[in-house]
């Protein structure tokens, strides 16, 4: 099984009272689905995970399981422990985790891969890394990467590494079979894509979700010149949703949008700027008017 396609990590909205917004996140949830995107994200870091109590958690993947199942589309769990993905076994719907490099620590590639073989080996389901050297510290080359390709049990990559650079160029020339490469760094996916990634994973998404589909089908299907060109609109649209720390600026423009109850965080995150919402809806009204 090779990933391909686009994956949306969802938001937990919240409700006035402060509790998870379950009609909201199950109709996002199903408008992602039904303009085309592969799957889902549950619990990933846009999420808020480490601020959603056990329970909050188990109530959002009772929802997103339940959506998946019913439109037969893949479901990826953020789960970073042997214990977290070890529950995943008891959800049939879970396709993989998705499993952040150590952070911190900066164990060094050695560490990295003896950490990834192990988890793969306690894991009920594959596992995708999530590779952002920014967040964690620990920076890891292309080769590094084919070796943790290696690792059976391990689909893929979330690579998001701020930038793109020959280590980039270099895994992306030669990706190892059936190992998935799916942009996570949401204004460089246009170029990602056009350099042979198969998909992506984009927080983004959430708020224009059949246009990020679109610029995947353009890639995939060699139309550069409708790729490049919707590709550069939506890094603008992503560069004004990440203006603010992740998810409150896409929280703010759903919210403004009518799309989820209140634009709520929780601590250690604030609400977003005003003017930030403000240019963000700017970019997203600009889209829309836009042709396909």
């Amino acid at each position: 099984m090779t990933l391909t396609g686009l994956y949306v990590p969802l938001i937990t909205p919240f409700d006035g009272s402060g509790a998870v917004a379950v009609d909201a996140l199950t109709t996002l949830a199903f408008d992602a689905l039904d303009v085309g995107a592969a799957g889902v994200v549950a619990l990933g870091t846009t999420g808020e995970p480490a601020a959603l109590s056990d329970e909050e958690q188990s109530v959002v993947l009772d929802v997103l399981a339940e959506v998946c199942r019913e439109r037969g589309a893949r479901l990826l769990v953020g789960a970073n422990s042997v214990a977290a993905v070890r529950a995943l076994g008891e959800r049939p719907e879970v396709t993989a985790a998705l499993s952040l490099v150590p952070p911190f620590l900066r164990p060094g590639s050695a560490g990295v891969l003896a950490h990834f073989a192990h988890l793969a080996e306690e894991s009920p389901v594959p596992l995708v890394v999530y590779h952002v050297p920014y967040r964690t510290g620990q920076q890891l080359d292309a080769d590094d990467l084919r070796r943790l390709a290696g690792v059976p049990g391990v689909l893929g990559v979330k690579y998001a590494t701020g930038g793109i650079d020959a280590d980039t160029v270099d895994l992306l020339a030669d990706i190892p079979p059936g190992f998935a490469v799916l942009g996570g760094e949401d204004p460089l996916l246009s170029p990602l894509l056009a350099l042979g990634a198969h998909g992506a994973i984009a927080a983004s998404a959430q708020v224009a979700a059949a246009e990020f589909v679109r610029l995947v089908s353009h890639w995939q299907a060699g139309d550069v010149v409708r790729g490049r060109s919707l590709g550069h609109r939506l890094a603008g649209l992503s560069t004004a949703l990440f203006a603010g720390p992740n998810p409150t600026v896409i929280k703010a423009v759903l919210h403004a949008r009518g799309r989820i109850p209140t634009p709520a965080v929780r601590l250690p995150l604030l609400p977003a700027d005003q003017d930030a919402t403000r240019r963000a809806l700017r970019h997203l009204d600009g889209l829309a008017s836009e042709p396909a």
